[in-house]
C-alpha cells in the first residue's frame, strides 16, 4: 500500500477552489453547535475573541480553509487583541527561525528553506498567512516535534523510540491510546481502518504523540505569555475536541474554542456535535 506523509494523512486531503464572498470573508455562515443555530461569521468572531485558545481546523490543500484562518487572524488583529498563531506546520525546535521571520529579520528567500524543511505542503497554500503575520509582527509558535520521530512511531510504534529520541519530546510524554481513541480515529479517517490492527494502532500512537506534544507546547507558551491569546492552525484530525483540545483539558483548565470547516463526507453539519467542535464553517 502506498504511504503518504502523515501530515497529509491527518489533514484528510480534499482539493477545493479558493472562494471569497462579497463581504471579503471566505465563509459568511457558521453553525454554532451548542444551539445548532446558523449565525454570521462576524457574530462568531465576537464570541470567540473571549477565548484563550482558538483552534481553526483545515484540510491542508484547501485554499478556502486557509483563507478562513486568515480572516480570523485579521479579525483578532483588527480588534487589537494580543495574540500569537500556533502552527502544526512548524517544529518547536525551529522557533528561532519563526521569531526572525515575524520580526522582519529574514527575507522570503532566506525563510523558504526553513518552511520547506518543516512542512511538506507547498508554500503557496500558506503564503498569505505567513506574510500577514510578518507584515503585522504577529508572533508564530512552532508546536510540532521532529518529523523523523512521528514517522518512526507511525511505522513501528511509540515503544520503538530510543532514549535519545524520547529526549527530543516534551517531558512526560506517553502514548496511552485506548479503544475509544482508536474508534474515533477509525471514524475520522476511515481509509486507515482497512489497515491491519498493528499498523493502525501505530498510526493512532503517532496522532496521540502529536496531540500531546502540541498541547504541551501550547500550555508552555500560555504560561510564559499570560494574557496573550493563541489561534492554532492544525489539520482537522488534530483540531477536533478529541485531538489537541482533549490533551489540553487533561493538563489544564485553560479555555478554548474549536472551529472546523464543513467537509462533505467527513465534517457534515448534520453529524458534528458540540462534543466535536464549537462552530462549523458552512456554505
Amino acid at each position: 500500500m502506498k504511504r503518504y506523509p502523515i501530515g497529509l494523512i491527518l489533514g484528510v486531503i480534499f482539493s477545493a477552489c479558493f472562494i471569497t464572498s462579497a463581504d471579503g470573508v471566505s465563509y459568511q455562515r457558521v453553525l454554532r453547535l451548542h444551539d445548532r443555530k446558523i449565525i454570521q461569521f462576524s457574530e462568531m468572531i465576537q464570541e470567540i475573541k473571549k477565548s484563550t485558545i482558538v483552534f481553526v481546523g483545515e484540510t491542508h490543500d484547501n485554499g478556502r480553509h486557509h483563507e478562513a484562518q486568515l480572516d480570523i487572524i485579521k479579525s483578532f488583529n483588527e480588534f487589537r487583541l494580543p495574540f500569537a498563531v500556533g502552527l502544526e506546520m512548524f517544529r518547536a525546535n525551529a522557533q528561532d527561525r519563526l521569531d526572525l521571520w515575524t520580526s522582519g529579520k529574514l527575507t522570503l528567500q532566506d525563510f523558504l528553506p526553513f518552511f520547506n524543511d518543516n512542512w511538506r505542503a507547498p508554500w503557496p497554500w500558506y503564503r498569505d498567512i505567513f506574510l500577514y503575520a510578518k507584515d503585522n509582527s504577529i508572533p508564530m509558535i512552532g508546536l510540532n516535534v521532529p518529523r523523523d520521530i512521528t514517522e518512526k512511531v507511525s511505522r513501528q510504534g511509540f515503544s520503538s523510540l530510543t532514549r535519545d529520541e524520547l529526549k527530543q519530546l516534551p517531558p512526560g510524554i506517553s502514548c496511552d491510546v485506548d479503544a475509544a481513541y482508536m474508534d474515533f480515529m477509525s471514524t475520522a479517517h476511515e481509509a486507515h481502518a482497512k489497515e491491519d490492527s498493528t499498523s493502525f494502532r501505530h498510526f493512532c500512537e503517532a496522532q496521540m504523540l502529536w496531540d500531546k506534544s502540541m498541547a504541551w507546547h501550547l500550555l508552555l507558551f500560555a504560561k510564559n505569555n499570560p494574557g496573550k491569546k493563541i489561534i492554532v492552525l492544525a489539520g482537522v484530525g488534530h483540531a477536533w475536541k478529541r485531538g489537541i483540545p482533549e490533551q489540553l483539558r487533561k493538563q489544564s483548565a485553560i479555555d478554548y474554542t474549536v472551529i472546523l470547516p464543513e467537509i462533505p463526507g467527513h465534517v457534515g453539519i448534520n453529524d458534528v456535535t458540540a462534543g466535536d467542535a464549537d462552530y462549523v464553517l458552512v456554505d
